[in-house]
């Protein structure tokens, strides 16, 4: 049901600022703004034209509250469908309070955390997908995730999966038909053309799914945790990845007690870089609890970098190379990355000799020299190569909503029920039955299929003013 209120929130940031914007919506917004509103040319705003901007002053009888800018929407050409009108005035704090105050007061309500997108979605402004979108858009910190926030709120994945759903609609109505003649044992679906479509729709299906492994990352930033012994230069080498000294560095082994996390752009991708505490054999209590953790950072992590000391290495190859294997083996699906610090301490022979070592191990490896910066850019070019951004810079669609992920994965399996229907000659009747759980699941992404709960667990994460 479509609420008929008139609702009242701030749209900006709250605190203080240069300019507040205050956004009201529902039927009345227009009239319930005049009220409150004098324009400096002495205009009726509750007769002037919509998506114009109007001077004046937010009034309550003689008393001025401040100097503003009125913008009118009109519905049904609005972004909630309905009137909309918005007050930008001062940044003041008491500012902001006492118009909203005043225009409660004549009667607007406040707004709920995502109400005015909601609306949006329930006028039909925008479908589901892209309302979450618009949430995405809002907290997306690096190019790529804004990128692909407004791809989908353009509407490229909804497009995408409404193609497919009626495609499948106008099968299925052909499938529902054969039931009205089942007497009659007539067939109205071409079951060659039908067999085709279904293998389209699950090459679809299986091509979105599998961008959520990178469109989830995308989205949040990819883990990496920085590991190896104590005082081998991995806080030494976050600052310079960072450019900035924000991990403690000392000579002292075991300095890093806790793990540390910052987060890096690189050519528009966010990675999340974990310095965690060195691993080794340690009776220190709290350092013990710093190396667990450790682990359990690895275990969150997407890559692995394992950063050693070449210098260290001279002397005791055998044991790093027990280590790596050790985190190779506890953790095999993981991407590892040797990274061979300080290597400006060593010659060209050694080098040679570190190189052919480290081959041994299948893995890929980096030198570099964290403290003088040297290997920094060949690293980052390292970790871009372990991201699949192909669908990125191609513009295709990229999945990086949870709750569109598994309705993706539940259509596909309907679809590939009802294929294997048409392959063993299953009645019309049970392959109707996973048609409509197909549709019904694609009609969960858009929002063609909603109920009250999904609503309000998705548009309570939302800022109040949006």
């Amino acid at each position: 049901m479509i609420p008929h209120e008139t609702i009242v929130a701030l749209a900006t940031p709250s605190g203080a600022g240069a300019i507040a914007v205050i956004r009201l919506s529902g039927a009345d917004a227009i009239t319930i703004a005049a009220e409150v509103f004098e324009s400096v040319s002495g205009k009726d705003i509750s007769k002037q034209k919509t998506h114009t901007i109007h001077l004046g002053h937010i009034v309550d009888g003689t008393k001025v509250y401040d100097q503003v800018l009125l913008s009118i929407f009109k519905g049904p050409n609005s972004y909630t469908g309905e009137n909309v009108v918005e007050i930008s005035c001062h940044g003041s704090v008491f500012i902001q309070q006492q118009i909203i105050q005043l225009l409660l007061r004549k009667g607007a309500k406040m707004a709920q955390a995502g109400e005015f997108t909601l609306r949006a979605f329930l006028n039909a402004k925008l479908d589901l997908s892209q309302a979450e979108a618009v949430a995405d858009l809002i907290s997306s910190d690096n190019e790529a995730s804004h990128q692909i926030a407004m791809q989908q709120m353009r509407g490229g994945f909804s497009n995408e999966i409404a193609k497919l759903r009626e495609e499948l609609l106008n099968f299925a109505s052909l499938i529902e038909l054969e039931l009205d003649f089942a007497e009659e044992d007539v067939e109205f679906a071409d079951r060659t053309a039908f067999y085709e479509l279904l293998t389209r729709i699950e090459f679809v299906l299986k091509r979105l799914i599998d961008s959520f492994a990178v469109g989830n990352v995308i989205k949040n930033g990819i883990p990496v945790a920085i590991v190896g012994e104590p005082n081998v230069g991995k806080s030494t080498l976050l600052n310079a990845l960072l450019n900035e000294e924000r991990a403690i560095v000392s000579d002292i082994a075991g300095t890093t007690r806790d793990t540390i996390e910052d987060e890096l752009v690189i050519d528009g991708i966010g990675f999340r870089f974990i310095d965690t505490a060195g691993i080794r054999e340690t009776k220190d209590v709290v350092e013990s609890i710093g190396i667990q953790k450790t682990f359990e950072k690895i275990e969150q992590a997407q890559l692995v970098i394992y950063l050693m000391d070449s210098l260290k290495f001279q002397v005791s190859s055998s044991e790093f190379v027990v280590e790596i294997e050790k985190i190779k083996n506890k953790y095999p699906l993981k991407e590892i990355l040797i990274v061979a610090n300080k290597i400006d301490q060593l010659n060209e022979n050694e080098l040679q000799k570190l190189h052919q070592e480290l081959e041994t191990l299948n893995l890929k490896q980096i030198y570099l020299s964290a403290k003088q910066k040297i290997g920094i850019d060949e690293l980052k070019n390292q970790l871009l190569s372990l991201v699949n951004t192909g669908a990125l810079r191609n513009n295709e669609t990229i999945v990086t909503n949870t709750r569109h992920y598994d309705s993706l994965l539940k259509a596909l399996e309907e679809i590939q029920k009802v294929r294997f229907g048409l392959d063993n000659n299953i009645s019309s009747d049970f392959m109707a039955i996973d048609i409509r759980q197909a549709l019904f699941h694609f009609g969960e992404i858009t929002g063609q299929v909603s109920n009250d709960e999904l609503l309000g667990n998705i548009f309570a994460n939302f800022c109040i003013g949006k």
